[in-house]
């Protein structure tokens, strides 16, 4: 790249990538042949054990019993064995810390044999306990640095798989991550206890309606849709804010980027379509079944969407397709931006997080079926879910919160910060029978003449969909359309599971109170009613159906009591509240210092990140951005002087120049206040968060303004970063 001028040789170097390029092949797999062809499943595990291991190992998955180390050698010995066919020479045990996405540390499946050459080896004891370094990474209080035994424990439930890339393959084996005392220092860990406090109480509710014949567990189930950007990795690297911040930093808004809504669901650029397509093969060879894949609202935003899966399989997936993703972009000249806001004034990107409940017979607990006002079953899994969110809206929003999110959440493109609920018109008119005491109608959709003969009528759904609703009922399932792109989706549902089955356990417990022993199912449901009509008035005020971007409801939801945590700072004292503690601690899913070094971690990663942002705006606005302005200042007062010397009357040129001067020196001064309001005060992590939030950003935001406005007067030869019309143009 040419020192003089990298914008213009990064420029150039884009339109240069051509279709022959690595990873641009026109291959075509059949999927039926790759489909988790590089995952160690159930069906290779029933090819390879013996049959009375293979059972004992779906009694582990089912929760009906726990593997032996005996078993573990034997099972230890057919995954080496199927993992060194498929090219292995390396496994890891693959967790999931508490800040950044997966860690992984890779051993050797070889060991010396003593006579000059090797074997391959994997040992149950291997398998099932790994040892990372717990001192190397964050605790929030809960190990001291010198305290440095963690162990990883062998998830089983969550298949092995192998990771290809250029040269190697390597066995990745998902496993919890505790420290030496058992504590929680990963994020599967608790998830994995939230299912199972989740399925104790939703057991109890399906107990009632003696319909837990042949049932022999309940969990959630999840599928999360995820956007992302794709850049061209010369520009990329030509903005110093997109390679350490992964978010631009300044960026005047073109004339042309998203006002047309021209972009979504139009047609895929060739070569972003041949990346999805190996993208996509990849996904498949490791067993995650994505679905769809399309344009998202802004230039160069797009849009992959998974199927449903259990909850902690599926978010093992949300892990492994992230990274997949940035893996599989650089073959294509590509660098996946993650980010939930990379380019101000445009929409960003986030997760829609599609939570239900389902038996391990296929039931789904929240498919309202036909004659819904007759399913008292469904009616109690909804109402548990309503009192969740309204006592706990605090804890989602929470769950959600980050410094990348933060510029996300409440700029009417996803959810305000006010967690609320939507349910539609036959599930709200379902919702105020049960308030008056009786349920007598169904409301039902009908059908749509389109008017043509040759178009078929349509069935109409009962409701309609609501995108700015946070939580949304979309069917069968609720949409939690707030985390961030860049999220592990693995917290929040820790957090849902946890508040829902916490509901479950007062609804069961009020209804199994009042129904006493030997009941007729008549008596079961006029004592179901009544309890679900208390809880219905109680707490319908989550309940909202309409435009939650307007300021009318910002008023009304305040009026309602529901919180408006519109930042970190504000949304993570929640979970220092006792009733989050007390929350946590009853369904054993976190332990009082589990949760607090949680806090401390989320706040800590939230100055962190919004610190180094604020230190690299100073160093472009210093080096990049002032010279460039100063350059053009000079260039334009040498060029109106003579003129002005040849008898060329400039008045109006030189006030212009003028006006310009004066933002350069503002945005000089601007430079120097961001740079003192860096100076943190000596205070606890969430006061810092506040202060981070009222005065480090504000002056980011500040000389960000001031900054973009430069970029429109300065010459586009001299300015030195990349346009976003350069950006957000794919080629």
């Amino acid at each position: 790249m040419n020192p003089h001028d990298p914008h213009g040789e990064a420029v150039a170097a884009s339109f240069k990538w051509q279709s022959t390029s690595q990873g641009m092949s026109a291959k075509s797999s059949n999927i039926d042949e790759i489909y988790a062809c590089d995952v160690f499943d159930q069906r290779k595990m029933r090819e390879r054990l013996p049959k009375h291991i293979y059972n004992n190992v779906l009694n582990t998955i089912e929760s009906k019993g726990r593997i032996s180390m005996d078993d573990a050698e034997v099972i230890a010995t057919a995954m080496k064995d199927w993992a060194i066919e498929r090219g292995a020479t390396h496994y890891t045990h693959w967790f999931q810390p508490m800040t950044g996405l997966t860690a992984e540390k890779h051993d050797a499946l070889i060991t010396p044999d003593g006579q000059g050459s090797i074997v391959y080896r994997l040992s149950g004891s291997s398998l099932v306990q790994g040892e990372p370094d717990a001192s190397s990474f964050p605790s929030g209080g809960l190990r001291a640095t010198f305290e440095a035994r963690g162990y990883t424990a062998w998830d089983p439930t969550s298949p092995a798989f192998i990771v290809r890339g250029t040269n190697y393959a390597t066995l990745c084996i998902p496993t919890a991550f505790v420290s030496w005392n058992g504590e929680a220092l990963d994020k599967k860990t608790p998830l994995l206890r939230s299912i199972d406090a989740l399925n104790k109480q939703a057991m109890r509710i399906l107990k009632i309606f003696g319909t837990d014949d042949g049932v022999h567990s309940v969990g959630s189930t999840l599928g999360s849709e995820q956007e992302y950007f794709l850049v061209d990795r010369n520009l990329y690297f030509a903005r110093p804010d997109l390679v350490s911040c992964g978010r631009t930093l300044f960026g005047a808004t073109p004339p042309k980027h998203q006002q047309l809504d021209d972009h979504y669901f139009g047609s895929i650029p060739t070569r972003v379509n041949a990346f999805m397509a190996d993208f996509e093969e990849e996904l498949f060879r490791l067993g995650v079944p994505v679905q769809t894949r399309h344009n998202e609202v802004a230039p160069g935003q797009y849009e992959i969407a998974p199927l449903f899966e259990s909850t902690n399989i599926a978010c093992d997936h949300q892990a492994i397709l992230m990274d997949t993703l940035k893996r599989v972009a650089g073959r294509f000249g590509f660098v996946a931006l993650l980010h939930e806001k990379p380019f101000a004034g445009m929409n960003g990107s986030g997760k829609h997080n599609n939570w239900s409940m389902s038996t391990d017979t296929g039931v789904n607990l929240l498919d309202p079926q036909d004659e819904t006002h007759t399913n008292r079953q469904f009616m109690t899994y909804l109402c548990a879910v309503i009192r969740a969110v309204h006592l706990h809206g605090d804890l989602i929003r929470a769950a959600i919160a980050s410094a990348s999110n933060d510029h996300r959440l409440g700029a009417n493109e996803a959810p305000p910060a006010i967690i609320s609920i939507f349910l539609g018109d036959m599930l709200t008119d379902l919702i105020e029978q049960i308030e008056k005491g009786s349920t007598s109608r169904t409301l039902k959709g009908g059908s749509l003449d389109l008017g043509a003969r040759s178009l078929p009528d349509l069935q109409r759904d009962s409701g309609d969909r609501n995108r700015t609703s946070p939580f949304a009922f979309t069917g069968n399932k609720f949409e939690l359309r707030a985390v961030g792109s860049t999220a592990s989706v693995a917290w929040p549902n820790t957090v849902i599971n946890t508040i829902v089955a916490d509901s479950l356990s007062y609804i069961a417990g009020e209804i199994e109170k009042q129904l006493g022993d030997k009941a007729t199912d008549a008596k079961r449901d006029q004592v179901v009613l009544k309890v679900l009509q208390g809880v219905v008035k109680e707490h319908k005020a989550i309940i909202f159906n309409g435009d939650n971007y307007s300021d009318e409801w910002q008023e009304e939801a305040a009026q309602r009591g529901l919180p408006n945590l519109r930042s970190t700072a504000e949304a993570l004292p929640a979970l220092e509240r006792s009733v989050a503690k007390k929350l946590f601690k009853k369904h054993k899913v976190l332990s009082g210092s589990e949760l607090e070094s949680r806090v401390e971690i989320f706040a800590e990663k939230y100055i962190t990140e919004v610190c180094i942002e604020a230190e690299q705006m100073v160093s472009i606005a210093r080096t990049m951005l002032l010279p460039a302005a100063l350059k053009h200042q000079r260039n334009n007062a040498e060029t109106i002087n003579a003129s002005e010397q040849a008898g060329v009357e400039c008045g109006q040129l030189r006030e212009s120049l003028d006006a310009f001067a004066d933002l350069t020196m503002r945005f000089q001064s601007q430079i120097e206040k961001l740079e003192a309001a860096l100076t943190l005060p000596d205070q606890p992590p969430l006061e810092q968060c506040t202060y981070c939030r009222e005065s480090v950003i504000v002056a980011m935001d500040e000389l960000r303004a001031l900054g973009d406005a430069l970029e429109v007067h300065v010459e586009s030869a001299i300015w030195p970063l990349p346009s976003y019309q350069e950006l957000l143009t794919l080629r």
